[in-house]
Formats: C-alpha cells, sequence, structure tokens
C-alpha cells in the first residue's frame, strides 16, 4: 500500500482519496473514518450517497462539507493491520459580518468611532480596511478586524470598506457608510466679489458636510427675501445668491448663514465696486539692461481713473538684502479690454540699473475709489555682458533647474549667477569653436 497525504478540498468540491492495492488476493479492503466503517471491498456500508469507489477502491466524496475534515483509513483486514491514513482538510472561502449590521453609523463630530469586521473561513482570514475615494482611490488604513476613528470631523465621513481574504476563491467586500454630524462647515467662492450698475452677480457660498442645512443670506446685517432681481438656490452643497440688473443699493457685505441642529456658522462676502488687485504678467526677467516692460491685468468694470506705481531696487550681498525707497509714478491707464470686466495694460520701467534685482506694487482706482494694493511682483534686469540669445539660455538652465521660485531671494541669486556663468562659458565654447 501507498502511504497516507494531507488532502485539500474547497468546501463544495469534490475530492478523490486514493488507495492503491497490490496482490490483494483473499482479503477485503474497507474504508474507515474513525470507528465507522464507509466500505467493505466494492460494498457501499455507508448510506451517504456522496461517497463511492472509484478506479477500483479509491473513494470520492462529492460536495464535500465541513464535517467531512478528518482522517480516513484504508485497511486491508488481515492481521498485519496494513492502514493508510489520508487526512481530509476542508478549505472554506471568506465570509464577513460587520458591526453595525445595517452597514450605516452616524457620529457626532469629535467623538469616537469603532467598526468592526468579523470574517470566518479556512484559513482564517486576514482582514484589511480601506476608506474609499471616487477621485483620490482607496487609502489603506488598517489590518485588524477593528476599525477606531478618533475625534472624528467631516473628513472621517465617507465609505469604509472591509476586505476579508484567505486565499480561497474570491476575496469578498463589505461596505460600511459613516455619517458625521456637525454644525455647518462653510467655504465661499470668494470672499470679494468685482461688481457694477446693470450687470449681474452670483455669491456663492458651500456647506461641508451637511446638505440639509438651512442657509439664509444677509446684506449688512440684514435678511434678504426673494425679489424680482434678487433670487437663491442651491444644487447639492453649493447655495448661490442671484442679484440680476445689479444697482448702487446692492454694494456692501453679504454674509450667508447655515443653520442645523448642532449649530450655526457664518461667512461674509464683499460686494464692491473698486477694482480687483492687480494680477502680474509679465516674466521675472527682463531682455534689458536698463527697463523692464511691465504687463498685468485688474478686474474692473467701470473704466480705470488711475494708476499708481511703486517700485524699488533691492540692495544686497551674500549676507544682507536691503530695499531701497519706494519710486511713486502715477500713470493714466490705457483703457485695453482682456474681457468683459478686465483690463489688461503695460508699462516700461526706464533708468534701472543692469544686473539687478527690482520689487514692483500697483494700485488703481476707478469711480467707486482705491483698489487694494497689489502683492509684491519682483523682476531682474540684465547683466551687461549677455546677448538675448545667452539671456535665454540662462532662462532655459534656470527652468530646467527645478521649482526655483520656491526658494529664498538670495538662493535665486545665487542660481542666477551661477547660470550666467554657465553662459559666459557656453559663449567660450562656441567661440572657440
Amino acid at each position: 500500500m501507498t502511504r497516507g497525504h494531507l488532502y485539500k478540498a474547497i468546501i463544495g468540491d469534490s475530492i478523490e482519496l486514493p488507495c492503491k492495492v497490490k496482490d490483494l488476493g483473499s482479503y477485503v479492503l474497507l474504508w474507515r473514518r474513525g470507528t465507522s466503517v464507509l466500505t467493505a471491498a466494492n460494498l457501499m456500508v455507508t448510506r451517504d450517497p456522496r461517497f463511492k469507489l472509484v478506479e477500483g477502491y479509491n473513494l470520492q466524496i462529492a460536495n464535500v462539507k465541513i464535517q467531512d475534515a478528518g482522517d480516513y483509513i484504508c485497511q486491508i483486514g488481515d492481521n498485519e493491520s496494513r492502514d493508510q491514513v489520508h487526512t481530509l482538510e476542508i478549505l472554506v472561502p471568506p465570509t464577513i459580518r460587520v458591526v453595525p449590521q445595517n452597514r450605516q453609523i452616524t457620529a457626532r463630530k469629535g467623538s469616537t468611532v469603532t467598526l468592526e469586521c468579523k470574517a470566518s473561513g479556512n484559513p482564517v482570514p486576514a482582514i484589511y480596511w480601506h476608506k474609499k475615494d471616487a477621485f483620490a482611490g482607496s487609502s489603506h488604513l488598517s489590518e485588524s478586524p477593528s476599525l477606531v476613528l478618533e475625534r472624528v470631523d467631516r473628513q472621517h465621513a465617507g465609505v469604509y470598506q472591509c476586505t476579508a481574504d484567505n486565499g480561497v476563491r474570491e476575496a469578498v467586500h463589505v461596505d460600511v457608510e459613516v455619517t458625521v454630524l456637525s454644525p455647518p462647515d462653510i467655504t465661499v467662492e470668494k470672499t470679494w466679489v468685482h461688481a457694477s450698475e446693470g450687470f449681474d452677480i452670483d455669491l456663492v457660498c458651500i456647506v461641508h458636510g451637511d446638505v440639509n442645512s438651512e442657509m439664509l443670506w444677509y446684506q449688512n446685517s440684514f435678511l434678504l427675501d426673494p425679489t424680482d432681481r434678487r433670487s437663491m438656490y442651491s444644487r447639492g452643497d453649493k447655495y448661490t445668491l442671484n442679484i440680476r440688473n445689479f444697482q448702487q443699493s446692492d454694494f456692501g457685505n453679504y454674509s450667508c448663514v447655515a443653520d442645523n441642529a448642532l449649530g450655526r456658522t457664518k461667512k461674509y462676502i464683499e460686494v464692491s465696486g473698486r477694482p480687483g488687485p492687480a494680477a502680474f504678467q509679465s516674466p521675472a526677467y527682463s531682455n534689458y539692461l536698463d527697463r523692464y516692460n511691465l504687463t498685468y491685468t485688474i478686474e474692473s468694470i467701470p473704466p480705470l481713473d488711475e494708476i499708481k506705481l511703486l517700485y524699488r531696487k533691492l540692495m544686497m550681498n551674500e549676507t544682507y538684502q536691503h530695499p531701497g525707497s519706494w519710486e511713486d509714478t502715477i500713470l493714466v491707464p490705457t483703457l485695453t479690454r482682456s474681457d468683459p470686466t478686465h483690463f489688461i495694460m503695460s508699462h516700461v520701467i526706464k533708468g534701472l540699473s543692469p544686473n539687478s534685482v527690482y520689487e514692483v506694487m500697483i494700485q488703481a482706482r476707478n469711480v467707486h475709489g482705491w483698489n487694494e494694493i497689489s502683492d509684491i511682483h519682483q523682476f531682474y534686469t540684465r547683466n551687461f555682458d549677455l546677448t538675448p540669445n545667452e539671456l535665454e539660455f540662462v532662462m532655459s538652465s534656470i527652468s530646467n533647474s527645478g521649482q526655483w521660485k520656491m526658494f529664498s531671494l538670495e538662493t535665486s541669486l545665487r542660481m542666477l549667477v551661477a547660470s550666467l556663468t554657465v553662459a559666459l562659458i557656453y559663449r567660450w565654447s562656441t567661440t572657440i569653436r
């Protein structure tokens, strides 16, 4: 007889346990399981129809069940009691039971949430927790039956997936949805909105986490109701106040206020006719030794009446930088539209020093007043020794070196000097060719 082995079968499948015998003669071959006799010679003793002999004395078990696991003995009934013992292991695909059973849990902001995933199967399944995200994909969180979320806020809300896998057939998944109750959390699309008489505007507030919040709109602390020119509507988490045919009386400070059972949140939006802050369009590096062509856009529906330009030179060496005094210039704006609500303008700043660093700011006025002064825009004049082609080579070198804007001014200048040196070497190498 052959030696016994360990056999594995997935629940529901069929398994065949071999028993090869030579020269059986007049002896009787038995299949036993414990003290129970399953077969004797070619006779089926067990009444379970799932058992039968195939290809001689091999024992076939169809549609195996959990209780079929154990030792099966193929035995010759002689005085030597020669046995062949096979061990049958039943593999069971994973199944999952989650807590809570309705697969939904609601918690207040700041509380602790525990999700439980109980898996069974053979072998014992491994358990994994992920949070599902339609945009960023799933993020792996844990490899234990329990997932604890502490001090939950609206970022914790969403669908969590428990996965159980033991290598038997496919892994199984169960989703649990977590809802976090909190006071409304509001953001605004714009905190400052430019407007002018006769135009239409939209003010937009976005409520995060609780789209069932009640939204109220105020102007200068007065509650607003719909009129023939004013309407309020929502789409999902976005709430919009639309004002048509804007009038002088519509200027002011607006607020959107969201209420729910847990609290109230307010955000403010200023609606003004003043120009928006200047946005600079020109590159940081000048093509000239002593001048710089500054290009910028300003949001304004009414015409611009006056532009104030301030610039200064930065004095610096390797150890310090010291700004010079501001030069103040009043400009008469050129009224060229880049679109119906923006002007685009250029001005050449002359009398600059070569190979220097400057800062510039812009402020504009229309019929409604002066805008907020712009952020500082920094620019560089060209070195004496560089031709336009070599300057282009320097710009390319700086651009290819990475995100140089992330560095400090001193580091940026060091990179500029290094690039200038490379350009001069480039000139020398092309000359000797």
